[in-house]
């Protein structure tokens, strides 16, 4: 009697690794989910952070201004936000830069905003309004940030 060699693998062999795969993918897929909202929001924080310099000039320089293309914010520049940043900038000492996501985002961060304000004392604080969309999670905020 020859001995036959195997051809390919069995049906009962097929089906075992397309299981593990959907269980991989199951596990997978939400965790790439967050963590695409989670980089997505610490991006506009790092994207209005940049104007932070810019409002430290005209404070300095006793300028105070309301648009954000006055510190250098480019229209357009960012597909995480179809508004630019709400700017204000006052001759006392404070100011707030508000950025809102409403661009090409995750749903769960859709409509959530990062807010940063200085105070009198030179201090900025970070404070993110979270989504009212389903799946938010407070780990989106970027580290420090108080979320409300």
């Amino acid at each position: 009697m020859k001995k036959q060699m195997q051809q390919g693998f069995t049906l009962i062999e097929l089906m075992i690794v397309v299981a593990i795969i959907g269980i991989l993918a199951s596990i997978a897929l939400p965790a790439y989910q967050d963590y695409i909202a989670k980089t997505q929001v610490n991006r506009v924080f790092g994207e209005i952070s940049t104007l932070k310099t810019a409002v430290e000039t005209n404070m300095m320089e006793g300028v105070a201004t309301a648009v954000a293309a006055d510190l250098g914010w480019i229209a357009g520049a960012s597909t995480l936000q179809t508004t630019d940043p709400t700017v204000d900038v006052k001759t006392d000492g404070t100011a707030s830069l508000i950025a809102t996501l409403d661009g090409a985002v995750a749903s769960a961060v859709q409509a959530s905003t990062v807010t940063l304000k200085r105070e009198a004392s030179g201090k900025w604080i970070c404070e993110v309004k979270k989504s009212s969309n389903a799946g938010w999670k407070d780990s989106y905020a970027p580290k420090g940030c108080i979320v409300s």
